[in-house]
Formats: structure tokens, sequence, C-alpha cells
């Protein structure tokens, strides 16, 4: 098994060897992993701005993706671009985190308040003797709850 890898190395050597005495049809530009960490292929990278953030009322070619005719490109640019979300800079977090703990306080304090002043429903609704018959209008009438009585 390894004799076969060997042999298999050694006339990929081999093979490698004769392509580059004949030369190359492809020319590259010469750049190394070093210069290109991304792996994109040389291609010039501008600086990774959201167009959210560039001057609106600029002499921009493309006045809705705010970019000029001509310029590269970024990578992430459906990233970038105008129509992705929107960074949402109006409030710090630590504003947020205050106005956000202010509201929760409100409410706890509120809910409180409310069960303190708040009148309970008794736990056994009042029972009357003869379920009120004749002040709620006589015979014929509803009847309001008889002792006894315990249906809802």
């Amino acid at each position: 098994m390894l004799l076969r890898q060997v042999v298999a190395a050694r006339s990929l050597l081999r093979t490698t060897k004769s392509v580059h005495a004949r030369g190359s049809l492809v020319h590259t530009r010469g750049f190394s992993d070093v210069d290109d960490p991304n792996m994109n292929g040389g291609y010039q990278q501008p600086p990774p701005i959201k167009r959210q953030f560039r001057d609106p009322y600029g002499d921009w070619w493309d006045k809705q993706e705010r970019r000029n005719y001509g310029e590269p490109v970024h990578e992430d640019n459906d990233i970038l671009g105008v129509f992705s979300p929107e960074e949402y800079t109006h409030t710090p977090p630590g504003k947020g985190a205050l106005q956000l703990g202010t509201f929760v306080a409100a409410v706890l304090g509120l809910c409180f308040v409310v069960s303190r002043f708040y009148p309970d429903k008794p736990s056994v609704p009042k029972e009357y003797e003869g379920g009120l018959d004749r002040e709620l209008g006589g015979e014929g009438a509803l009847w309001a709850r008889k002792k006894g009585d315990h249906s809802i």
C-alpha cells in the first residue's frame, strides 16, 4: 500500500515538473496567501462600510445604492448594501437597558398598587334565605342563590 502511494507521488511530481518546464498559460499577479487571506482571487476589496452610513445627498452615480460608476463592489455587498437590515444606532445599549428596566419597574409597581387597593372578590358568594324571591319581583322572576345552591 505504501509502495503504491510512493509511486503515485513520483508520477505526480514528474507531471508537475513537465508542466512548469513548458510554462503556464494562466497569468497570475503574484499574490500569495499572506496577501490574500480571504482567497478571493486577488480582488481588491474596498473598506467594509455600510452604504447606510454614506452621505445620502452626495453626488452618486447610483443614488439608491449610494455608489459611483466603476467603483469596486465589496465581496459582502449583500450585507453592506442599502437593502440589508439597517444597523440601529439611535439608542446606545446602556440607555436602552435603563429604559427597559424603568418600564418593567413601572409595570410591576402598578401591579403592586392595584393588588393593594383593589377589593378582593369574596371566596364564597353571599347566600340569602329564600333566594330573595319576594325582593326580586316574586314568582317567575330570576332567582338569586338559595342556601345550598352551589351552581355557577
